[in-house]
């Protein structure tokens, strides 16, 4: 084992694994493939719990640990873009974790990839008590004056997206694996046989192209689901698809600001979620219940983190000379809202800066 006092170079990995809890982190320890503890790195304003980063001996793949929620996210990424420990300039970042899961789209121990992370939160709010007469919800964006009009006051995180085809790439990779299920979790699956609307929660696990809604807030309940059902729906003009939750994707901004900085590369980016648990209540379940209850998705969605992501790491690392190494061509536009990365986003009110913004791979 290598401690930062020993080691004698910068590291430059393939792949960097964003882990954001212990459980997330600790599927990756002990595992066949790799030894993550060869070399354990201390960055100054990583997590107080969470202080080291984890690579192998050659420096090929690390992991970190961020703690949860977006501030902590944020401040680790941030830590981590500057550290002098680290040349960033060709890795590839898997962002790993659990998730809430929409059980119209998907569900318990599935893994899904994300093209577009949403700030959904990132709104005005109503208590619940003192909607407005008629409203279904009392979230509604900054600058608007009902639920369905875009934000007209924008703060340039409340939509990201990342490049597809190497979505599309990582989604193969993961395919191939077994995904790891469990007789409780079926159970929970056939609370949800009863509405067609939700066909795809008594589904076995499978590996799923949506999007992720992200919040500090850990909500539960058919109302709030379909609120942020709406507003990832609203804030992406239309394109993006909410299936899990989370709260840690906005970290993205970190990364993104570090691209403009020639740090890393945006394009290089993964969002991997597996289903953990259910956003909404089965009919004859209350929301109280849903969230207080049994998690029988936890265990293989932690599991599932590391049989789907080691086949995508493998499949990085297995054609890095032929395909990864130069970089995946991203065909859709990538960025924030703002266009802080170049080119024109396909939502919101279009970039604000033109060709002034430098051009992205």
């Amino acid at each position: 084992m290598i401690s930062l006092s020993t080691r004698a170079a910068t590291i430059k990995p393939m792949v960097f694994i964003i882990s954001m809890f212990k459980s997330e982190e600790g599927v990756w320890h002990s595992i066949p493939e790799f030894d993550l503890l060869a070399q354990n790195i201390t960055v100054p304003g990583f997590s107080p719990i969470f202080p080291e980063a984890h690579c192998t001996l050659d420096g090929s793949i690390c992991q970190l640990v961020t703690g949860e929620a977006e501030i902590n996210a944020a401040s680790t990424i941030s830590a981590l873009v500057h550290s002098s420990s680290f040349d960033l300039t060709t890795t590839y970042f898997l962002i790993a974790g659990i998730a809430g899961i929409n059980p119209k789209v998907s569900t318990i121990g599935s893994v899904t990839f994300a093209r577009y992370a949403v700030q959904v939160a990132l709104q005005y709010e109503f208590d619940a008590r003192e909607i407005p007469s008629g409203w279904s919800t009392g979230y509604f964006p900054q600058g608007a004056y009902a639920p369905d009009q875009y934000p007209r006051n924008i703060y340039g995180t409340e939509v990201f997206e990342v490049n597809d085809a190497l979505r599309q790439l990582a989604i193969g990779f993961a395919k191939i694996a077994t995904l790891v299920d469990s007789d409780a979790a079926g159970i929970s699956r056939s609370n949800y046989a009863n509405d067609s609307i939700f066909a795809a929660a008594i589904q076995p696990p499978s590996v799923v192209a949506c999007d992720t809604a992200t919040s500090d807030v850990y909500w539960t309940g058919a109302l709030l689901g379909e609120a942020f059902e709406n507003t990832t729906v609203l804030f992406t003009n239309g394109t993006g698809s909410y299936c899990s939750n989370q709260q840690e994707d906005n970290a993205l901004e970190s990364l993104l600001r570090a691209t403009i900085a020639g740090l890393v590369d945006f394009s290089r980016i993964i969002i991997m979620r597996t289903a953990s648990d259910w956003d909404r209540p089965y009919d004859d379940q209350t929301p109280y219940d849903n969230i207080f209850g049994a998690k029988p998705g936890h265990d293989i969605a932690v599991q599932n983190l590391y049989v789907a992501g080691i086949k995508v790491i493998e499949g990085i690392l297995d054609g890095w000379s032929e395909t990864f190494e130069q970089g995946v061509v991203a065909q859709n536009y990538i960025g924030d809202i703002f266009g802080s990365l170049g080119g024109e986003p396909d939502f919101g009110p279009g970039s604000i800066f033109g060709s002034s913004a430098p051009t992205t791979k």
